[in-house]
């Protein structure tokens, strides 16, 4: 643990990802950083544990190198709806599913390797235009990051709880000892509520349960998925089942004064979009350079740019949560017709640009009509 400074041009508040991939953008900008929360390194969260390649590649502007890092790749995603699947290879490089604590541990020994000041078990108790209360003590700061989570203090203290959407779901994630079965992530779909498996070591599988019901759990959710239930039957869970919020919220703004927010603190989309990850590395790069430059309304905007995509896949997956015949229609004409399902995954990971995404889109819908 390292002691706190009297003052530092960055002082990031929480230290999950989103709070040491700000860090990291950071100091590669030769900014001296700070870093503290209340928690103690390896920290979890009950998350898909899964990075797209667009994750990854942002990921790597940060420095980390997460391709060689334990871990297990898969090729593509393969959505299920009862006995109608249908699956696409990414058109550039490969995903990677990775336990949240080793990912966390990784970007902890990069932050420090960068000369990142770290200090974990530290109770934050408020901020001001002059810098951030520690335990009572006034640290100086002449940039405050707010990366404290889906509940953030900062976000109420720099009075930016304003939003004009805030929808949320539960999520239960439990890690099962059995070998992986596909070489995709897989998205099976069931009575408004999926399974999202991800592999994540050649031994192990991540399960994550999201519905609206947060008193549904994978053991009563199960039997609604048979093929996957058979695939567990006798394979021992290797993690309790951990349990989340994942939140749909975008506020009216993500920055006051000289404070900004990052990751959930800043919003979010539906962890079915498997972009959370990937969400708070381009907001920690575009952060960095809005600090560089002393604007903080540039990252303002960059922000919005960055969420616009997501935000509309997470509307479509939403859209099919709630409507069941739609969606068991959309699978059929995805199966039927594979191309728009890859141009789809392709536009969801930044291959295609939002143009073709909606050209996609309307193709998909024309399928639909004509079934």
């Amino acid at each position: 643990m390292t002691a706190l400074p009297p003052s530092t041009d960055v002082f990031v508040i929480g230290g999950g990802p989103a709070g040491l991939a700000a860090a990291l953008a950071a100091r590669r900008r030769g900014f001296d950083v700070t870093v503290a929360d209340y928690s103690v390194p390896p920290v979890d969260k009950a998350c898909g544990e899964g990075l797209m390649p667009d994750g990854l590649a942002a990921a790597r502007a940060l420095g980390l190198d997460l391709e060689s890092a334990p871990g297990y790749s898969f090729r593509g995603i393969r959505c299920c709806d009862g006995e109608t699947s249908v699956e696409a290879a990414f058109s550039h490089g490969s995903g990677r599913g990775m336990r949240r604590t080793l990912l966390h541990s990784l970007m902890v020994d990069r932050a420090a390797d960068a000369g990142v000041r770290m200090a974990w078990g530290e109770h934050v108790g408020g901020v001001s235009p002059e810098g951030v209360w520690v335990d009572n003590r006034m640290v100086r700061a002449r940039w405050i990051v707010g990366a404290d989570g889906g509940h953030s203090n900062v976000r109420r203290w720099a009075g930016l709880d304003a939003s004009y959407r805030n929808g949320r779901r539960f999520g239960f994630r439990r890690h099962y000892r059995v070998a992986p079965w596909s070489e995709f992530m897989e998205v099976h779909w069931g009575d408004r509520c999926q399974l999202y498996i991800t592999p994540v070591s050649p031994e192990e599988i991540c399960v994550v349960l999201i519905s609206r019901d947060q008193h549904l759990r994978l053991s009563d959710a199960l039997p609604q998925f048979p093929a996957v239930q058979r695939r567990l039957r006798g394979s021992p869970a290797s993690t309790p089942e951990r349990g989340g919020v994942t939140a749909s919220r975008r506020l009216k703004r993500v920055n006051s004064g000289n404070v900004a927010l990052v990751g959930d603190a800043s919003g979010g989309v539906d962890a079915l979009t498997g972009e959370g990850l990937c969400l708070v590395f381009r907001q920690a790069d575009a952060l960095a350079g809005a600090l560089l430059a002393g604007d903080l309304s540039l990252y303002h905007a960059e922000h919005r740019r960055i969420a616009r995509r997501p935000e509309l896949m997470a509307d479509l997956m939403l859209l099919l949560d709630r409507r069941q015949g739609l969606r068991r229609r959309a699978i059929r004409a995805m199966a039927k017709t594979p191309r728009i399902f890859a141009r789809m995954l392709a536009a969801h990971t930044g291959a295609l640009g939002m143009r073709d995404m909606i050209a996609n889109g309307l193709g998909l819908g024309w399928r639909i009509l004509t079934l």
